[in-house]
C-alpha cells in the first residue's frame, strides 16, 4: 500500500496544499512508486477521487487509494492495483475524518536511466499530469 513521506504532515495547519511522495503498488497503473502528489486538504471527496489518508489501524501512517462510495461509516476506498491489497477489502470502511484531502495532480521525477534525447521527451510528456477521478485503467481491465 502506498505510504506517503511524512512532508505531508508537516504543511497540514499551514496551509490547504501538500506535496506527499508515493511508494508502494497499490494504485498502479495510476501511480508508481515516486511519483509525488499535490495534495489539497480538507478537499470535498467525490467518488473516484483520489485521496490521502490515514490508515484506519495505524494512524501514523498515511496511504493513497480511491474513494469509491460512500457507506455508513464512511468511504469503501480501493487501491487500483487489485493485487496489491491494503485497501477496505482488509480493513472496511474509512471513517471522513481520516481522509486527509484529495490528490490533484501527479509528478513523476525524471528516471536515472533516462538521459537519451528520445527519453527525456518522453519524460517531458508524461511527468506532470492531474489525478483525475475515476480515470483507472485497472477499472477497464477488472470489468472485462
Amino acid at each position: 500500500m502506498p505510504e506517503l513521506s511524512q512532508e505531508t504532515e508537516r504543511g497540514r495547519g499551514a496551509a490547504p496544499f501538500g506535496l506527499a511522495e508515493v511508494t508502494g503498488p497499490s494504485m498502479v497503473p495510476t501511480l508508481y512508486q515516486g511519483d509525488q502528489l499535490l495534495v489539497r486538504y480538507g478537499a470535498r471527496v467525490r467518488a473516484g477521487d483520489v485521496v490521502v489518508l490515514r490508515h484506519p489501524f495505524q494512524q501514523d501512517l498515511l496511504v493513497v487509494k480511491r474513494a469509491v462510495e460512500p457507506r455508513e461509516g464512511g468511504w469503501w476506498v480501493l487501491g487500483d492495483n487489485a493485487y496489491a491489497g491494503g485497501d477496505s477489502t482488509d480493513y472496511g470502511t474509512v471513517p471522513q475524518e481520516l481522509i486527509l484531502g484529495r490528490a490533484l495532480v501527479r509528478w513523476r521525477p525524471l528516471g536515472a536511466g533516462q538521459r537519451s534525447p528520445l527519453a527525456l521527451v518522453r519524460w517531458a510528456v508524461s511527468a506532470l499530469r492531474p489525478v483525475l477521478s475515476g480515470r483507472s485503467a485497472s477499472r477497464r481491465l477488472r470489468a472485462r
